[in-house]
């Protein structure tokens, strides 16, 4: 089971930015993640991949990488921990 404490909404937006400063493609290829295929993150009308923001967020947080298979990404992983920090993350597709 991960400890998520370290992952603050801060460290969350952090990975946020670098998701918009690299683009999606190299953002995936520096901090190991796909993109997403169940739920998305929005910010600022902007969606996102939760579990490679979540995964980057603790990366940050804790200088520790974590691979995808190493957590959930659904309404019982990235999602929850994702919702519990303030965060809104949707099913792809229901704007």
């Amino acid at each position: 089971m991960i400890d998520w404490g370290p992952v603050t909404p801060a460290v969350v937006e952090r990975a946020l930015d670098e998701y918009d400063r690299l683009g999606a493609e190299p953002f995936f290829a520096v901090h190991g993640f796909a993109p997403t295929t169940t739920y998305e993150l929005i910010r600022d009308g902007r969606t996102y991949p939760p579990k490679a923001i979540l995964g980057t967020a603790f990366e940050f947080a804790t200088g520790h990488r974590l691979a995808s298979a190493d957590f959930e990404g659904g309404k019982a992983g990235a999602v929850k921990v994702l919702g519990q920090l303030g965060f809104t993350v949707q099913r792809k597709g229901e704007r």
